[in-house]
């Protein structure tokens, strides 16, 4: 009967349910402002008090971890995005700090970088013009629902999936962006994501495990996948799949909202087009650093020691990863 209830409210919120297994989800754009009077006396954990979101979408959000806002970023923003990110493949602008990542599956061949050879652009918190995506209104009024008032801008994205080669090295595994953070708490942590196409499960969309940011951190690890893992591309270790998995079917400007601790990934790109999407996680400024050593967080600082190292850096944590790519975007800067 719960998991009736579950699925019924999310057709109600968010749109039809389509496919067998593993189920296909549109999502409703905002409606309202203001929610009902009287919602000061529920408990919320995961969303903080404010005018933007309606009393179901606060529900949902609680209850599924996730939230799709329709159309949230206009066609011209998104234009401007892409042609900057084109920019950078040509490498017409080279910003400070950016990382050029590539699939691994064609790492060797083609030397030269260009649009179809670069699979993300990372770390864009120098380029200006990306960068104003973690600055656009219209999404840090949705974020500060999540992180409070004064946010910082902690990791930037803008992936370009490529097209499958048929060693299914485009998907990326089930996994929780906690795993990668070491700053708390969780529930001020939000990433917004945008997508810059039309994308479904042909494509690659994005898969989440509703309510799953109700758990606790899970080990990751490189999955054992024929055809190998792009770096870094952790996922859960052991990770069974489940029915309740939903896929998200966004169209161009469609924005979704998101926990850290939401079970989600990606499939592979099935297509002969490469898919688009911008990507920023924010955090409250109050929000503090940990020391991951000894916990299951410790093989990803691992890995960010030899990135800094090829950087000719050393004796640097995972903190100060974090504390390099954080940027103040609203508000005021406490911890962070």
């Amino acid at each position: 009967m719960h998991r009736m209830c579950a699925n019924y409210r999310l057709q109600i919120v968010l749109g039809h349910l389509e496919g067998p297994g593993a189920k296909a989800l549109g999502a409703h754009p905002t409606s309202g402002t203001a929610s009902p009077a009287g919602v000061q006396l529920q408990q919320f954990q995961y969303t903080l008090d404010n005018d933007i979101l309606t009393l179901e979408q606060r529900k949902f959000y609680e209850d599924n971890g996730f939230l799709v806002i329709k159309k949230l970023v206009s066609d011209a923003d998104i234009q401007r995005f892409r042609d900057e990110f084109e920019k950078i493949c040509r490498k017409e602008v080279e910003p400070p700090g950016i990382q050029i990542m590539r699939d691994v599956s064609i790492l060797k061949s083609e030397h030269t970088v260009s649009e179809k050879v670069v699979s993300k652009v990372q770390d864009f918190q120098e380029d200006e013009e990306l960068f104003r995506y973690c600055t656009l209104p219209q999404i840090l009024k949705y974020v500060e629902c999540f992180t409070g008032p004064n946010i910082m801008a902690m990791h930037t994205m803008l992936i370009n999936k490529p097209p499958d080669t048929g060693k299914k090295t485009s998907r990326h595994p089930m996994h929780q962006d906690l795993h990668y953070f070491s700053f708390r708490p969780s529930d001020r942590i939000v990433a917004a994501w945008t997508a810059m196409e039309h994308i479904d499960r042909s494509n690659g969309c994005l898969v989440v495990l509703p309510g799953s940011h109700k758990s606790s951190l899970k080990p990751h690890g490189y999955p054992e996948w024929e055809g190998g893992v792009n770096i870094v591309f952790h996922g859960i270790q052991d990770y069974q799949k489940d029915n309740a998995r939903v896929h998200l079917i966004m169209d161009k400007g469609d924005t979704v909202f998101f926990h850290p601790l939401l079970i989600h990934g990606s499939g592979r790109n099935r297509t002969q087009g490469f898919r688009k999407a911008i990507s920023c996680h924010f955090a409250s400024s109050s929000c503090h650093y940990i020391d991951v050593k000894g916990t299951n967080q410790e093989n990803v600082e691992k890995e960010v020691m030899k990135i800094f190292n090829k950087m000719g850096l050393t004796d640097v944590s995972l903190k100060d990863f974090w504390k390099f790519r954080a940027r103040l975007v609203k508000g005021e800067r406490i911890n962070l």
